[in-house]
């Protein structure tokens, strides 16, 4: 029997002509790696998580159609009756015929093939039509057989509007606090820099008044980790949370105590910040020859993993966050250079093609072209949030959230730590409607597939292949409570103003 879509799932979930997010190679990368502790340590290897259904699964080269099962974690729906080894060649009384590609790029950016197949078939099974049944064709040993599989209705599927007037959203939401609640360490952090940024930002905009003490705890931790000298390495990653946190708390909070702890961070990022040649690392002429400035300008303004230039040096993802915390550093009401800061943006609109999207580095990647939007969104949010008044900075943010709307393909798939970059593209969307309206639509199959048994979100694979470890579960689950709570505009991130900004 072939079951048919309804209308408003063939809406939202219109296939595109292009494919799998992942990347995977000839060594076994990413499927190889494992996480060493944590709740996927069992599994033994990065797989696709396939849900709430307790199944992950590999993308394979000789059978792209189909989704070859890797693991079934007991207790799962899964469990019992999918067998690591089967193939699912089909769902609800579809078959999957559309193969997957793999790669990295414009012509191979998207869901589509059997994942994107996988996931409207478990959304649908969600709702109240088929009632928590999912339907799955296997072959197994050269056997096909039909197991059906009960995901239950205790989600519901996503509103047209999510997250936004969203039943399973907020269910989401509050599952996903508790976990955030639970997971913070006792010295307030969550252990990583993107952990430190959106897991305490998902907790204020909440506006539960027991999570304040909880950010309180977290602005705390980077208050007494960060001081205006420091020459630890990878910092700038650190400094730069501290001060979109402490700002955020700040705003929603006016506790005086912060603004001193600010002063240190922004003493920090202006003595990091790259703006002479005479800071230029000499190791760096000999490892890194290529990437050394030839002149004042080349990398002026930026910020690199570490303090002027260094390695490769300054890069688009921390300027983009540098020109992002002066701002906030700003609507709290320190004094900050401006000279300063618009070097910074400087060093983005260098970054930028005429369409708005942002390389790697101070150089655009080409006027149209386009790829993993992390780096677009920190430079847009840091223009949206500008507090000078000046509309260039406004139209700057339009474009780089219109590109992340137009080009939705790639949001899971950032360089370097993919659910990081997937926040600031959220965040940079989401100041134009349209475009975050497009860019949830086109993903609503990554929040489908996404989701596990317990509630927690899962670090699916990607173009980057990193990062995969003990976190697997606490990166995902940061970054989706934070995208979830943006409708609420609770946050300085989100939309919301200040008392000096509303009394303009």
């Amino acid at each position: 029997m072939i079951f048919r879509l309804p209308t408003f799932l063939l809406l939202l979930l219109l296939p595109q002509s292009l494919v799998s997010q992942v990347h995977y190679h000839e060594n076994g990368r990413p499927w190889k790696q494992r996480a060493g502790s944590g709740p996927d340590a069992e599994v033994k290897g990065w797989f696709y998580n396939l849900g709430i259904t307790g199944m992950r699964a590999e993308l394979i080269a000789n059978d792209p159609k189909f989704l070859l099962v890797r693991h079934v974690f007991s207790g799962s729906p899964a469990a019992g009756k999918v067998r690591v080894g089967d193939l699912v060649v089909g769902a609800n009384g579809r078959a999957f015929e559309t193969p997957h590609r793999n790669g990295y790029g414009m012509k191979v950016f998207g869901p589509d093939g059997p994942l994107f197949d996988f996931a409207v078939a478990l959304e649908e099974s969600q709702g109240k039509e088929r009632n928590g049944r999912l339907d799955l064709n296997l072959q197994r040993e050269n056997k096909t057989l039909k197991v059906t599989l009960d995901v239950g209705t205790q989600y519901g599927t996503y509103g047209s509007k999510y997250p936004a007037d969203c039943r399973k959203s907020a269910r989401l939401l509050e599952g996903l606090l508790d976990y955030l609640v639970k997971t913070q360490r006792d010295d307030g952090s969550w252990g990583s820099p993107p952990h430190d940024t959106f897991a305490p930002l998902a907790l204020l905009a909440s506006g539960n008044r027991e999570h304040v003490g909880l950010v309180r705890k977290s602005a705390k931790f980077h208050a007494r980790t960060t001081k205006s000298k420091d020459r630890s390495w990878l910092i700038n990653w650190r400094y730069m949370a501290a001060a979109i946190v402490m700002s955020e708390f700040y705003l929603a909070t006016g506790e005086e105590w912060v603004l001193p702890e600010l002063e240190e961070v922004y003493d920090f990022l202006v003595s990091s910040q790259y703006v002479d040649m005479s800071q230029i690392d000499e190791k760096s002429r000999k490892t890194h020859p290529g990437a050394v400035p030839k002149d004042k300008m080349g990398a002026h303004g930026g910020w690199g993993h570490n303090p002027g230039f260094e390695g490769y040096g300054p890069i688009s993802m921390l300027t983009g966050q540098g020109a992002l915390a002066f701002a906030m550093m700003k609507h709290c009401g320190l004094k900050v250079d401006r000279e300063r800061h618009d070097k910074a943006y400087d060093f983005l609109v260098r970054s930028s093609g005429r369409n708005g999207y942002v390389w790697y580095a101070d150089q655009a990647a080409g006027q149209d072209k386009w790829a993993d939007m992390g780096r677009t969104g920190a430079a847009g949010i840091a223009n949206a949030l500008s507090p000078y008044k000046d509309d260039k900075y406004l139209e700057r943010a339009l474009a780089h959230a219109k590109v992340i709307g137009r080009h939705p393909e790639s949001f899971p798939d950032t360089h370097g730590s993919p659910v990081m970059g997937m926040a600031y593209a959220a965040a940079a969307a989401h100041f134009d409607p349209a475009s975050f309206r497009r860019l949830m639509d086109k993903n609503k199959w990554w929040f489908v597939l996404s989701q596990c048994p317990d509630g927690t979100f899962y670090y699916q694979p990607n173009r980057d292949n990193a990062g995969y470890g003990a976190d697997s579960r606490l990166s995902a689950s940061a970054v989706t409570a934070f995208i979830l709570s943006l409708e609420k505009r609770s946050l300085h991130l989100s939309g919301k103003k200040t008392e000096r900004e509303r009394s303009r």
